[in-house]
């Protein structure tokens, strides 16, 4: 949750799990490509370019290791040794298409769209319960989901227009903050959640949430969760 994107493993910069099979990472490779390269819209608002070119050229990387077994194997070794990563089981699972940080695929089942933004616009200056929240020094995934159910938006709408995965503005909203994503890409989440429901200022709003994420995960260590 904590590290940027440089500290974490080639693993975990690929979204994959340390068992994954060589399909697995080529297909993991080719979603992260999509998702960072200049350009791309699921992305284009998180990175400044030279930070992208950053996590490109990590990503480039971590393939060409993992791609390769005897590179692989000296890394995971190495992984190993910091109990990092267990020991690989000779007998690897069947594949299964690995699972992107962005959903950057549309879902034809979702019809949904979003409410105008004058329509939210008006309901927000209507709403007290929305200024009431919107006035405190911390906000919380709740606080969130409050928000957006007062607005009536569906969260299937939201993951629909900021391609960001539903399990992850679930974990959000529910502040399970063990299974939010690294804070380089959650800061980048919660403001394009805030910008859907048309919540401003967006940069604020999203400070006063990682504040209560950082809060949060302090006092999990504090008892050792």
């Amino acid at each position: 949750m904590q590290k940027g994107f440089a500290q974490l493993n080639y693993y975990e910069m690929l979204d994959i799990k340390p068992e994954a099979v060589a399909f697995e990472i080529r297909h993991a490779y080719n979603d992260a490509l999509q998702v960072y390269q200049p350009g791309s819209l699921a992305s284009y608002s998180f990175f400044q370019e030279d930070e992208r070119r950053d996590i490109l050229s990590l990503i480039e990387t971590a393939y060409r290791t993992l791609i390769n077994d005897h590179t692989r194997k000296d890394y995971d070794e190495g992984l190993i040794s910091r109990g990092e990563i267990s020991a690989r089981k000779e007998a690897l699972p069947v594949p299964k298409k690995p699972v992107s940080i962005f959903d950057i695929s549309r879902n034809p089942a979702v019809r949904a769209v979003l409410m105008n933004n004058e329509a939210l616009k008006n309901k927000i200056s209507q709403s007290q319960m929305i200024g009431s929240i919107l006035a405190q020094n911390e906000i919380c995934g709740a606080d969130l989901k409050n928000i957006r159910t007062e607005l009536g938006v569906l969260i299937e709408q939201i993951a629909q227009e900021t391609k960001i995965r539903n399990d992850y503005l679930k974990s959000i909203e529910e502040d399970r903050v063990a299974l939010l994503p690294a804070a380089i890409f959650l800061k980048g989440f919660v403001k394009s959640y805030l910008k859907c429901l048309c919540l401003e200022p967006v940069e604020e709003l999203a400070v006063r949430y990682m504040a209560t994420v950082a809060r949060l995960l302090q006092s999990q260590k504090a008892e050792g969760v």
